[in-house]
This record gives C-alpha cells, structure tokens and sequence, in this order.
C-alpha cells in the first residue's frame, strides 16, 4: 500500500489540514444536504459553497471508485460571437457530454481522478477536464462524505475553458447524491457563460490498479510547486511597488495574474461571476498561441542542443508525401517557419491571414491530412523565406509536423512524437510541469499530430516555472541547460543587432524564433532601447520576461488593448530591479 494511501495519514492531521482550508469558507448555507435531496438546482450559488464548511472534518468514507453523471443543465450566456460562434452551436455549448465516466483515487484529503487532459467523447463542441479535488464530511450531511472536484469544460478541438467545479455526497455502500455542476468564469473571447445544475448519477467503489502511482505522481507534483505568496506581498518586500498597477485591462476580463521574482510565485487570486474560485492553485488555463513558444520554440531549440544544424535543415528534405515537397517551399528552413517568415502569404498586413476567412478550414480540420494540406497549399509564395513575418499559426503546425519526422529519422524510428519523446522527459518533467500542462490537443486521427502552435492547458505554476525556464534560468531545467543557447538568446534578446523582425507594420514589435519582443525603453525613460520578450495567446494572455530576471503574467479574454499593454506592469518591474541597465542591445 502507497505510504499516502487512504488512511495512512493521521486523522488529527487531516483535520488540521481542512480547517486551514475552511478558513475562507462561508458556512453551508448552500448547496446543504437538503438541497441535493431536490431535482434540480434553479439558480447558482457562491462558488465557495463548493469548498469545506468551518465545521468541516475529515472524510468518513474511501470515495475511490468510478462516477458517472450526466444529465440536463441551466445556461446564461454573458457574449457569444457570431464570427466564432453559430446560433447552433451556442445552443449546443448549452448542453454537457452525456454519461461521464471518471476513475477517482481518494488519497486521505485530495480526490484525484484517474483520467487527465481533456476526456475525448461525441459532444460536439465540449470536452471534460478534471483537477484533483479533495474529501470532508459535515455535521449536517447524515454521516455521508462530501466530495469536491475543480474541472474546466474545454472546447473540442480548440483552447477555450470554462472553469467549473462539481459536488456530491457519497454515503455507506456507494450510495451516491445527484452531482451539482457549475461554471462561473473562462479564459474565451468568443464565448462567456454562466452554467449550472443537479445531474443524477451512480458511484462504484472500488480501487483502481494503478491508484497508488496515482497518488504518488499527484503529491510529487504538489511538493515541487515553486513557493507561493499572495500577490499583495509584494508591496512588502518591495513598498514602492504599486501592486494595482499589476493587474491590467477590465477586471471582468482577467483570469489571473502574476508576478515570478527569483523563483517565489506571486500570484492574484481567482474570481469568477459566482464568487472566487475555491481551488485556485488548480484552476485550468488554455495556451493558445503561448504554446508557439512554451511547445513550438522549445521543442526546436532542444532538438537544435541534440542535433546541432537542425534548424537550418530545409523543410522539403522533411515533407514526405505533402504540398510542401514542391519547389515553392525551395530555400525555407525549420527556423523559417518557427520566425513565420516563410515568404508564403496572401496579404503581409498584420494579423491579415490569420483573420481571413479561409483560415477556419484550417482550425476546424480534424486530420492531421488536412490541417498539413492547408499549411502546404493555402499560401502562394511571395518572396524568399527569411524577410517578412507574416502571422500563420500553420507554419507553426507544419514545423512539428517536421520535427516529428526528423525525430523518427534520427533516432531511425524509436522515438517519432517530439511533444512525448522530447518534451515530457527532457523539458517538462525535469520542470516539475503539472500532469495538465503535459497533454496537448492533437488531431483527432490515427496520426493523433500534435497542434505546436496551439491547444496545451497550463496551471498559473506552469506558467511561473515556464517563464523563469526561458527567462532567468536561461534553459536550465534543474541539471545544466537543455536548449540550444544560440536560439534561446536570440529569442530572449540577449545577442545585439539580432532581433528577428519587425511584426509588419509595427515598429516596436518584433517575433524571433517563436517569442514577441516589444520596445518599452522609451515609455520607461531609458537611454537605450528596451526589447522584452514575451510570450502571446488569443484574447488577452502575456507573459513578459523582462530582462532584469522578473516575469509577468495575465491571462484575460477581452481582446482589448488594456488587458495587453504591459508597460504599466513593467514600471512596477523596475521598481524591484532596474530595468534599463538591463537591456542587451
């Protein structure tokens, strides 16, 4: 038996341990026994009645075994847009995967559920993903265990995620309540909703096989989460700090945010429509194109440290049985496509193509077939590759396409998937990565192709650990740098006079090597220019790694302007560790 089996961990510890995290929750005045004896659930509740009561105590039952839940549910959507979002598939969003089956293992407090990533299934436009929750009982329950479980319903074949949390009431013999669902907040411009209801459902107790790997993988990667302080800190370790200014954009907006200075973890809370989120440290966060770097850039920049000359070797030496065998792609490296500056395009202004029409044959195809026909054919070449950038989340689909085959060739065919040959074992496991930031969205094929450009799911520590990897530990992962160091710092900015290019029309913008850089040397009064690099994602996602070794981060999903500009967080940057004297060039 695992040494944090259920059982083995004292039961004056483990009240101990839920008091602490009843501290802020409110007494049960929702979602009580009473109500889960009713039919449906008419309106939502405050999300903390999804947490410990004040007078909760330790679990009185092992609620491993398997759930099953599914049902009708209530909606209310907050924005939908119709470029992204039909009238069809709104209603659709409107309706829940039926008949979920998940695999629990109870380990004394933490519940966790056997199945990570996102849970494939038929439902059109939503799938499950499942956070590791945790146990308690309450005086008011009739001797039953209450059971909590934080989820994100995450858009099929896309980045969107809706965060939710669901709770249910286990008695003797697997006796089981109806499970209440709710989602009050997401990281998705295109759309906003409020959902929520009690679903009838069935418990099975039973162990599975692997329950005690299970519990030991979740609480090797509770131990190796970087030391956290609320955000508010801050200001007390550095009193010129103004820490409001941190936070950018319409609060309605933000997720979450964050500051990484020196290996601690800053970190805002999470406040959702409902009331703030009551398992924070799991909340669910989409990549979208901060997977071009987190994925794409580092997947290249360690196959380059393995075999050295890789980014430059031609892309048609790598594109069996494709478009991209034709002479048009003649001269464009691995690199090329990584910088966009393939020289295939239909219209150079910025975010044109990618905006195009043309471009949803491309997202919403389904084979890896199709989605590496688009990348090949969808762009007549224009100009030799490595002088214009030009926005294709495809020519970042293609490069993995790529590396894939020139794994496969080098290794003579042992190892043939970079995201789980290279990137699991050398980069993210040695980072301590949560067991949700390694899966990613593939096609929905045999081929089962990686996105690169898109589609891995991230915890606000994925993100901590990520930009301190690529920032101020230079690609060390814990035992000597994994990453080609030439590329790296071009990409960080690090080698004067080697900048990347310029993102088409503006002039304080630049991409090199998967990573954005902008110029704040003139907003922060600094006597040279100030390029900082940082990472980008759809609606509103920045992480800035400022060279002075501090990172940023926020995710929001309004699009604007507000919740992208960072100069007023690199201000405060400075004020804990002077950023102009820091600039390479």
């Amino acid at each position: 038996m695992s040494r944090r089996a259920f059982g083995g961990t004292s039961r004056t510890l483990l009240a101990g341990f839920l008091m602490a995290l009843a501290a802020v929750a409110s007494a049960r005045d929702s979602l009580s026994a009473d109500q889960f004896g009713k039919r449906s659930l008419r309106t939502p509740v405050p999300m903390d009645a999804f947490a410990p009561s004040a007078d909760a105590g330790p679990a009185r039952h092992d609620v491993s075994g398997q759930l099953r839940f599914g049902g009708p549910v209530r909606s209310r959507t907050h924005v939908a847009d119709p470029d992204f979002v039909s009238r069809p598939e709104r209603a659709l969003a409107r309706s829940l995967p039926d008949d979920l089956v998940l695999d629990l293992v109870h380990d004394g407090v933490h519940v966790l559920p056997a199945q990570r990533g996102p849970m494939a299934g038929k439902h059109g436009w939503w799938q499950w993903l499942f956070e590791p929750g945790q146990a308690w009982s309450e005086p008011g329950d009739g001797g039953r265990t209450r059971v909590a479980l934080p989820f994100a319903l995450v858009q099929r074949n896309a980045n969107c995620t809706h965060n939710g949390m669901l709770m249910f009431l286990v008695g003797d013999g697997g006796v089981v309540s109806p499970v209440a669902v709710q989602v009050g907040g997401e990281t998705c411009q295109y759309l906003q909703m409020d959902l929520w209801g009690l679903l009838p459902a069935r418990f099975t107790p039973g162990r599975a096989a692997n329950h005690a790997a299970i519990a030991d993988a979740a609480a090797a990667e509770r131990d190796r989460r970087l030391p956290t302080q609320p955000l508010q800190a801050v200001s007390q370790r550095w009193p010129a700090v103004d820490v409001a200014a941190l936070a950018i954009g319409d609060d309605r907006a933000r997720t979450r945010h964050g500051l990484v200075v020196d290996g601690v973890h800053f970190t805002s809370g999470c406040d959702t429509r409902l009331g703030p989120y009551p398992a924070c440290d799991r909340l669910t966060l989409p990549s979208f194109s901060v997977a071009k770097t987190a994925v794409a850039a580092v997947a290249l920049m360690r196959l380059e440290k393995r075999y050295p000359g890789l980014a430059s070797t031609p892309l048609r030496a790598l594109s069996e049985g494709s478009g991209c065998r034709s002479d048009a792609w003649a001269g464009v490296r691995l690199v090329d496509l990584l910088d966009m500056a393939t020289g295939h395009y239909d219209d150079p202004a910025y975010m044109a193509d990618e905006d195009a029409g043309k471009v949803a044959a491309f997202f919403g195809a389904r084979t890896h077939a199709l989605k590496l026909a688009f990348a090949c054919e969808a762009y007549a070449r224009r100009e030799a590759p490595g002088r214009r950038w030009v926005y294709h989340t495809s020519d970042t689909y293609l490069l993995g396409a790529a590396l894939d085959q020139a794994l496969a060739k080098r290794t003579a065919g042992s190892a043939r998937d970079v995201f789980d040959d290279v990137l699991l074992p050398d980069v993210f496991e040695p980072l301590g990565l949560s067991q949700t930031a390694r899966y990613t969205r593939r096609t929905e094929d045999p081929a089962a192709q990686p996105f690169f450009g898109w589609g891995q799911f991230l915890r606000a520590d994925d993100v901590a650990k990520l930009a301190r990897f690529l920032g101020q530990a230079r690609g060390d992962a814990g035992a000597g740098p994994v990453l080609d160091a030439r590329l790296l710092d071009e990409a960080m900015q690090r080698v004067p006079g080697a900048g990347g290019l310029q993102a088409a029309h503006l002039e304080n913008y630049r991409y090199q090597h998967g990573v954005w850089a902008r110029e704040l040397g003139a907003q922060l009064g600094c006597k040279e220019p100030l390029w900082v690099p940082f990472l980008s994602g759809f609606g509103g996602i920045t992480v800035a790694l400022f060279p002075n070794g501090v990172a940023w981060y926020s995710f929001a999903d309004d699009g604007r302007l507000a919740s992208i500009d960072f100069a007023g967080p690199a201000r405060e940057v400075a004020k804990i560790r002077p950023l102009c004297a820091s600039a390479a060039g």
